[in-house]
């Protein structure tokens, strides 16, 4: 088998911008001619073994930044985009998509964020009666699609904002919960709890904190870290805010309530005890949710964030879906990424979930790409906390590449090997490459279609 080449020059152009070195000394410290440096940047070479060992033995680096999954998540997402019937048979190749992606992921970008624009008007002028006379009609994309990129493209790790966190559980001589208490009575908030509907209401006059009476004891817990991290961490979150360089004050706003949740959960599961714990229970989420106070989709998200340099867990994807198949929360650290726009695949054992409450649902399925992963989905039940109080229902997926199934608790007694138990997945009907899913809700964008009155099969047309 012929080895395969490794091309990763914009990470090696960043690695050198960051300590601050011109191409010329940048070679010289690698012990490599100036040429052939400009052409590993420009990705026309790969980056040889010799130089990836020099990037750690000289500076230091963690080589397993070379390969983070931001290239996959851009030519996913460009993918999707090329997709829109606008492009028409102009829409760029698969091959001409990754060029862009791995030589100049800024201008990737750029091309999503006008995409993004260009559907935001369009939907806009398809509602009309909603959008004429706003004053807040922009061609940008939403606040809320802002703050979802911007933890996409972080792989969901906040570095200083979880080490501050896990210094703050460090502290702790008892329960989380008490040291939280504890933290918040010396900064002169006094705590109440309440029947009212809110989860958690804070007066900052008064610094009365008022928390549900009806919240379980890891929502409780979970509600005070958010309030500890918005009054103690502020100047960390605002720092953090500025690098990420919003466009409108909202995006600002979800993305610093975003980062009060991610420093509550690391808080609840600091990043080494966490993950010396997953490691160690083979990532059995119900005895990580008892061992932590957590929920178990507190301990699958934080699963799914365990993405610090030099002690990296896993690589997870981490999705929610409500009852409608829409996915509310998501996150990859593995090359499988989600759709955009529309629902997840019909055929995910993530919509089974909620046919079988209280139950973990295994899967071993595999993509259009030929990569196969091992797949838990689990429903999870958000109480209104009184008699007719609504109840949210989602359905939580966590998942890994198949190679790292051996390492989750899930898979003892399944064969990984067995091709006839590895069900065919995809990513959304509309960038779908399979011809013959009995599941298919549209059909493929780029894919032409022939229809023969004389013929029925699965689908009432033919994929070309």
């Amino acid at each position: 088998m012929a080895k395969q080449k490794f091309y990763a020059g914009t990470k090696l152009r960043e690695l050198r911008r960051k300590v601050d070195l011109t191409q010329r000394e940048f070679s010289e410290r690698l012990e490599v001619s100036l040429p052939y440096l400009n052409q590993m940047e420009n990705n026309n070479r790969p980056v040889s073994a010799a130089v990836i060992l020099a990037l750690a033995d000289v500076f230091g680096f963690d080589v397993t930044e070379l390969v983070s999954g931001d290239n996959a998540r851009l030519v996913s997402d460009m993918r999707e985009a090329a997709t829109d019937p606008i492009f028409g048979a102009d829409a760029p190749h698969l091959a001409d998509i990754r060029m862009a992606a791995n030589n100049a992921p800024g201008l990737a970008r750029a091309f999503l964020q006008l995409h993004r624009a260009y559907r935001e008007t369009h939907e806009r002028l398809a509602s009309l009666d909603e959008a004429l006379g706003r004053a807040d009609s922009r061609l940008q994309s939403s606040p809320w699609e802002e703050v979802r990129d911007f933890f996409h493209y972080c792989d969901n790790y906040i570095d200083a904002v979880d080490r501050a966190a896990e210094r703050f559980a460090g502290d702790a001589k008892g329960s989380i919960h008490a040291h939280a208490i504890a933290r918040l009575e010396a900064y002169g908030v006094t705590l109440r709890r309440s029947g009212d509907p809110a989860l958690r209401s804070y007066e900052p006059e008064s610094k009365i904190l008022t928390l549900s009476a009806h919240l379980p004891e890891p929502t409780a817990t979970f509600q005070l870290l958010i309030q500890l991290a918005l009054l103690t961490q502020n100047d960390l979150l605002d720092a953090t805010l500025d690098f990420a360089k919003f466009h409108s004050p909202a995006a600002r706003d979800i993305a610093k309530l975003g980062l009060a949740n991610y420093y509550a959960g690391a808080s609840l599961m600091p990043y080494g005890t966490f993950l010396t714990a997953a490691q160690d229970l083979r990532h059995d989420l119900e005895q990580l949710a008892g061992k932590f106070g957590a929920s178990i989709e507190q301990v699958a998200h934080r699963l799914s964030t365990l993405q610090r340099s030099g002690q990296k867990g896993l690589p997870f994807f981490f999705v929610r879906v409500d009852q409608a198949g829409t996915i509310t929360k998501r996150h990859s650290a593995t090359s499988l990424q989600f759709a955009r726009f529309g629902g997840a695949c019909p055929l995910w054992n993530v919509h089974r979930a909620f046919e079988t409450p209280g139950q973990f649902l295994r899967q071993m399925a595999e993509t259009p790409d030929g990569k196969r992963y091992f797949c838990l989905a689990r429903d999870v039940s958000k109480s209104g906390g009184a008699w007719g109080a609504p109840v949210r229902r989602y359905a939580i997926g966590l998942g890994c590449e198949m190679r790292h199934a051996g390492s989750l608790v899930y898979a003892d007694g399944l064969d990984t090997s067995a091709n006839a138990q590895v069900e065919p997945i995809g990513i959304s009907c509309r960038i779908c490459e399979r011809r013959n899913c009995h599941q298919r809700s549209v059909p493929p964008l780029e894919r032409n279609l022939q229809v023969d009155p004389d013929l029925r099969g699965i689908l009432p047309y033919q994929v070309g």
